[in-house]
């Protein structure tokens, strides 16, 4: 059985071929045998890297709308524990 050993690379490994990719100045393929990585790879890193890059660019002071919706859920959560604790602590002073 052959022992395969997962090639690992840093992240200014793979910020430098995604740049090269962005730049569009080679071919892909260039940039593949260049870099000595599979093109299903470098693909991944490229939309990883677009993703990113699109949060870096959101405005942190304007929540968005899931995150609302999820703060609205936990305060109605949070209400919803309160009343059940004092209808418990009434029940129990009552029996």
């Amino acid at each position: 059985m052959k022992n395969i050993t997962k090639k690992s690379y840093s992240p200014v490994f793979k910020t430098r071929v995604v740049k090269e990719m962005l730049k569009q100045e080679k071919t892909v393929s260039q940039i593949y045998s260049e870099y000595k990585i599979h093109p299903t790879q470098a693909h991944k890193w490229k939309k990883k890297g677009i993703e990113q890059m699109q949060e870096g660019f959101k405005n942190p002071l304007k929540k968005d709308s899931r995150a609302a919706e999820q703060e609205e859920l936990i305060c109605d959560l949070y209400n919803k524990i309160g009343k059940l604790t004092v209808e418990l602590e009434w029940l129990k002073k009552k029996f």
